[in-house]
């Protein structure tokens, strides 16, 4: 009757290898004219592109079922996309820089009014998605504005987007 047996032994030269080439991986590029950092910084980079893509496709909600005939109405749709895109990367850059410049390494966006180093364009227009002007109108005549009222942190955010809180006020819609 056969008896199996196991034994196991280290392969010495393979560990060496793995340990020499660990975490490395090539990056393959067409930029014959890049140097080895100028790859690593592109590819380091790519995040940045990808997550603008990831907003078409997420809180956009880019490719849903959208039916249209023509590809010029097609080409229409993506480019109010990217217009959205554009608006959201603007508003955080604007945002990350005048934090920069008055030394503020957080703002308080998140719940419990925890602070945010990095804030991005979605949870800064979803603060604001509750503040509104109404005005009561009689006969064509204003009779009674009701001017929204902005908390201390709404007025932060939109000094720091360097947005006058005057645009919230005094504007009538006739």
């Amino acid at each position: 009757m056969p008896v199996f047996t196991i034994s196991a032994a280290i392969n010495a030269e393979a560990v060496a290898f793995d340990a020499a080439t660990d975490v490395c991986f090539p990056l393959i590029t067409n930029g014959v004219a890049m140097s080895p950092a100028e790859v690593l910084a592109a590819y380091r980079y790519q995040p940045n592109p990808e997550r603008r893509h990831y907003m078409l496709k997420g809180p956009q909600e880019g490719p849903c079922p959208v039916y249209l005939q023509t590809p010029q109405r097609i080409e229409a749709l993506l480019l109010c996309h990217f217009f959205a895109m554009l608006a959201e990367a603007l508003i955080e850059r604007e945002i990350r820089a005048s934090m920069k410049s008055a030394g503020l390494p957080g703002i308080p966006l998140y719940h419990e009014l925890r602070d945010c180093p990095c804030p991005r364009a979605p949870r800064i227009l979803e603060m604001f998605r509750d503040v509104q002007r109404h005005e009561l109108i009689s006969e064509g005549q204003v009779v009674q504005s009701f001017e929204p009222q902005l908390t201390r942190l709404l007025r932060q955010v939109l000094e720091l987007l360097h947005v006058p809180t005057s645009v919230y006020a005094g504007v009538s819609a006739t």
